[in-house]
C-alpha cells in the first residue's frame, strides 16, 4: 500500500506501509467534526479498514458520542468491567485493585472478529489508550479481503456459500485456566451468547468486497460438515488468514485512539509482562446480519 499522504480537509490520511491501516493526522477528535469531515473519515475507513488517530486528549464521553456517529453501540455480555460513568465503555485492562481486576485482562489473547458470536456483529471497535505498559502490548491486525482473494482456489471452492458457527463460550474455559480471574457466567449472561451461524465469506455491506469470516477464537465448526473434516478445513483458513503478508502491527502510542472494522479484519493482541499496566477504553458499534 502507497504511504503518500493525502490531505483531506484540514487534516490529512497517510497510508501506513502495509496491507491495511491509515494514520488520520490533524485531527481533534474532542473538536466538533462536521458532516463533510465526517464523510471523509468514514471514506478512509472503508478504504483502509485501520484508522489511528494519534495523542487523543478526549474523555469517555467524546468517545462514546464520536463511536455514536458511526451507529448504535453495542453493550459486551462482561457488564462487570463497563467504565461506570459511561457503561457503553469496555475496560481492557491488566489492573487488579483490591486483588479483583478493574477490566478484561485477556481480551484478544486469540485472533478474532469483535463479536462475531451475535447474530448481528459488530461494525467496527474503537479503542482508546489510557495507560501503556513499557514493553509489548501490541495489537495486530489481519486483512480478511487479502487473505480471502489470496486464498487457494480449492479452498475457496470448499468454502463458498458454506457457513460457520460462532460461540462466545468456544475458548472460554480455556482462557479462565490461563487467567484465574476471569469470570464464571451467570445463566443471564450465556442465554445472552447463544451460538449462532454465519457465512464463511461475508460480503462487505458498504463496499461490497469479501471476505473470510471465520476465527481461531469464536469459530467453531463449519456447517454440515463431519468433526474431522471441519476442523482440517478450518484449520487451513486460520493459516492462511493470519500469515504476515495480511497483517499490519500496532505499536501503542500514548493516547492512541484506533478505529477497524470488524467487517474486514481480525485482530490479535500480543500481550505485555503482567507487571506492567496497561488500560484501553473500548466501545464497539453496532453493524448488521452478514451476508
Amino acid at each position: 500500500m502507497s504511504a503518500t499522504p493525502t490531505a483531506r480537509a484540514g487534516f490529512a490520511i497517510t497510508p501506513f506501509d502495509a496491507p491495511l491501516g491509515a494514520e488520520v493526522v490533524g485531527l481533534d477528535l474532542a473538536a466538533p467534526l462536521s458532516d463533510a469531515d465526517f464523510a471523509l473519515l468514514h471514506r478512509a475507513h472503508l478504504d483502509h479498514h485501520v484508522l489511528v488517530f494519534r495523542d487523543q486528549r478526549i474523555t469517555p464521553a467524546q468517545q462514546v458520542a464520536f463511536s455514536r456517529r458511526f451507529g448504535a453501540l453495542q453493550i459486551h455480555v462482561l457488564r462487570q468491567f463497563q467504565l461506570p460513568s459511561d457503561p457503553e465503555v469496555l475496560i481492557i485492562s491488566n489492573i487488579k485493585e483490591n486483588g479483583q481486576p478493574i477490566g478484561l485482562g485477556d481480551a484478544g489473547h486469540f485472533w478474532h472478529s469483535d463479536l462475531s458470536y451475535k447474530a448481528v456483529p459488530s461494525l467496527g471497535s474503537m479503542l482508546h489508550a489510557q495507560e501503556l505498559p513499557a514493553d509489548g502490548g501490541d495489537t495486530l491486525f489481519a486483512n480478511q479481503h487479502t487473505a480471502w482473494e489470496s486464498l487457494p482456489r480449492h479452498l475457496q471452492r470448499a468454502v463458498e456459500g458454506a457457513s460457520a458457527e460462532h460461540s462466545y463460550l468456544a475458548k472460554y474455559a480455556e482462557l479462565q485456566r490461563r487467567n484465574p480471574w476471569r469470570p464464571n457466567l451467570t445463566q443471564a449472561q450465556i442465554d445472552e451468547v447463544v451460538p449462532v451461524q454465519h457465512p464463511i465469506v461475508r460480503t462487505h455491506p458498504e463496499t461490497g468486497r469479501r471476505a473470510l469470516f471465520v476465527s481461531e477464537h469464536f469459530t467453531t465448526r463449519v456447517v454440515g460438515l463431519a468433526p474431522e473434516a471441519s476442523d482440517a478445513l478450518l484449520a487451513a483458513l486460520f493459516e492462511h488468514s493470519t500469515r504476515p503478508e495480511h497483517i499490519y502491527r500496532h505499536q501503542w502510542r500514548a493516547h492512541d485512539m484506533v478505529f477497524w472494522d470488524n467487517r474486514s479484519l481480525m485482530h490479535l493482541a500480543a500481550g505485555c509482562p503482567e507487571d506492567q499496566r496497561r488500560m484501553l477504553y473500548r466501545t464497539t458499534i453496532e453493524g448488521d446480519a452478514p451476508f
